[in-house]
């Protein structure tokens, strides 16, 4: 990518301006910086705070989490899929990312992967000026503590941002000092090794978690709590990445490969995460329905447990700051809304009938024109539930045509950490152990609505599974906890069960759409009360799990669930939407990765494409 920046700090220009949502009014509110010398931006703490802030700002947006990276690059995976359109159609957009079917020329690109470029871009004017400022060693104690933290921040936050790139394109440039720096020596950067690229960011999160502090110590240093990174964060993303380095990758060769010394790195991610768990400075809230509903819901800075580790804020209600999460994705209220990611009706039956974090994954409704009223959905037609138009509060009026709510796209919260280090455990110590459970056990407990840490054994997993066993259930629990946020595909590819779990999904929608074992038995059709305000399943008047009544219930509608083909018609409904739209395009040793944009490219003739692409 060819490096054109000014050699004066370009910040944002735009992302701070016509703030009006009190539930944003936090620490991103601040006023505009436009293009003005480091020299100015990095004289005072102030400045310094502006321009990690512009930094933070990239994490969202339209080529951010605000849409893109959060729900076009993550599906089709085994939960969900990703727009609807005519089977075999091209659009050289959203659709093509989601069936697997992108080229470099997709539209939906090269927006994405220079936003990426320009956080690291703007973390590393962070990086390089902080630690030079006067203040930062001679200055108060107070201005010392709060420099050193946003010199922490920034390292972490360039982390993230190469993190995602390279989860999505493999091999990239390396870029670890601002353009200035290096514009005359390095203009065409070749890609390096992400094996290099994930050992300088994980060594830089060593450094960062040391200058950067826990949740109980911000008051100490005079800084408020809101959604900026703490030393739980830090240690949070440094466990993912470590276990992403550990992991599979899709190489140069073509091949799904990982390091030989994969086990050095299960064991940082061990360690961090066990470091958390031990710190008490985050649990879990004992409602997963509430964590959503009324905290991610509510768009808050920060929640009493610190389960939601990492959040990208959106601001401003636009593309260039805010989020469509619950209006691209989730139920329509009033018929506002794309609703453009589907569950699989496969993922819907993963779920235990008494495991309540189902019925917050998925919402398999739309809401009427009085915000309130229910209509249920077929199958093949249910919206993911985790970013709501109809939880935000304050509510959103049913009649506005808004499409940016500023909810926040969740990151890292702190049941990934309990997974991950029992993932970790598993690994290294070649079967779970004691604290292996426990940690998967807190998890479960709570989706089912248990008591935390109360052993519980309608819900623990089986004592004395083995290594295979117990990772076998690790990775079902993993979806069943994280499902619908953005993790899955990635942990499916650093295993190397995205193919299996691809071709896993598509049998067992072919046997659903069938009606075949195991899914003989359940109802052709589904009725929903009408008049219905509830959110979960009792807006239904029959059960999921056993075939439908020979009458409709009274004061009920019917929408299509497993039906029975007849005649001329060998599949239902999943066969003809579900099924044959289902990752498409999807080739091992290629759809791992998606293509270098081409405009990159056209920038940067010394950028190679990636496997299986022209």
């Amino acid at each position: 990518m060819k490096a054109k920046f000014s050699p004066k700090l370009l910040l944002v220009s735009t992302a701070f301006i016509g703030l009006g949502l009190a539930s944003c009014k936090k620490f991103l509110d601040q006023t505009p910086i436009t293009e003005l010398s480091t020299e100015t931006v990095f004289n005072d703490v102030p400045g310094a705070y502006n321009a990690l802030i512009a930094t933070y700002s990239r994490l969202v947006g339209d080529n951010g989490y605000g849409i893109r990276l959060s729900m076009y690059y993550t599906v089709d995976n085994d939960e969900m899929q990703g727009p609807t359109g005519n089977v075999g159609t091209s659009d050289n957009d959203r659709r093509d990312i989601a069936r697997y079917q992108a080229t470099a020329g997709n539209a939906q690109l090269v927006g994405p992967y220079s936003q990426l470029f320009q956080g690291i871009e703007y973390a590393n004017q962070c990086i390089d000026n902080i630690p030079s400022m006067a203040v930062y060693t001679s200055g108060t104690d107070q201005q010392k503590a709060q420099l050193r933290r946003m010199y922490g921040e920034a390292l972490t936050l360039r982390a993230q941002f190469y993190f995602e790139a390279i989860r999505n394109w493999g091999d990239l440039p390396a870029r670890f000092t601002s353009s200035k720096n290096d514009i005359t020596q390095n203009s065409n950067p070749t890609r390096v090794n992400r094996d290099t690229l994930y050992n300088r960011i994980i060594a830089d999160l060593l450094i960062a978690e040391d200058l950067v502090p826990w949740r109980n110590e911000l008051t100490t240093i005079g800084d408020a709590p809101n959604e900026r990174i703490t030393k739980g964060t830090v240690k949070g993303i440094r466990a993912r990445i470590a276990l992403a380095r550990g992991g599979y990758s899709l190489r140069q060769n073509g091949q799904m490969e990982r390091s030989a010394d994969y086990l050095a790195f299960y064991q940082i991610a061990r360690d961090e995460t066990n470091d958390i768990i031990l710190s008490g400075q985050h649990s879990l809230n004992a409602s997963y329905r509430d964590l959503w509903k009324n905290q991610v819901g509510a768009r808050v800075s920060t929640d009493p447990n610190g389960e939601l580790m990492f959040q990208a804020s959106g601001i401003g209600l636009s593309g260039a700051e805010d989020t469509k999460l619950g209006y691209y994705n989730g139920p329509t209220v009033n018929g506002f809304g794309n609703r453009a990611l589907n569950i699989l009706p496969t993922y819907f039956y993963q779920f235990d009938p008494l495991d309540l974090r189902r019925d917050v994954t998925i919402a398999p409704y739309n809401v009427n024109a009085d915000g309130i009223t229910k209509i249920g959905q077929a199958i093949t037609a249910m919206n993911d539930g985790k970013y709501r138009r109809d939880w935000i509060t304050p509510a959103i009026a049913a009649t506005s045509q808004a499409q940016y709510f500023s909810l926040k796209w969740q990151i890292l919260r702190y049941s990934d950490v309990l997974l991950m280090f029992a993932e970790a455990e598993n690994e290294i110590n070649n079967g779970p152990t004691a604290a292996a459970y426990e940690a998967v056990n807190r998890v479960r407990r709570r989706g089912f609505g248990k008591p935390i840490n109360t052993p519980d054994v309608t819900v623990d997993l089986t004592p004395g599974l083995g290594k295979l066993p117990f990772f076998d259930a690790l990775v079902k629990e993993r979806s069943l906890e994280l499902g619908g946020e953005g993790v899955r595909k990635f942990d499916l590819i650093r295993w190397n069960l995205l193919a299996t779990k691809i071709t896993a999904t598509k049998t067992a929608l072919d046997l659903m759409s069938k009606a075949q074992a195991p899914y003989n038995n359940l109802p052709a059709r589904m009725y929903y009360r009408n008049g219905a305000t509830a959110d979960d399943a009792t807006i239904w008047a029959n059960s999921f799990y056993t075939t439908s009544p020979a009458s409709a219930p009274a004061g009920s509608t019917s929408v299509n669930w497993v039906v029975l083909p007849t005649g001329s018609t060998p599949v239902n409904a999943i066969g003809t939407t579900a099924l044959a739209r289902y990752a498409l395009g999807f080739t091992p040793g290629r759809s791992e990765l998606l293509p270098i944009p081409q405009a990159a490219r056209d920038a940067n003739p010394a950028l190679t494409q990636n496997p299986g692409y022209n």
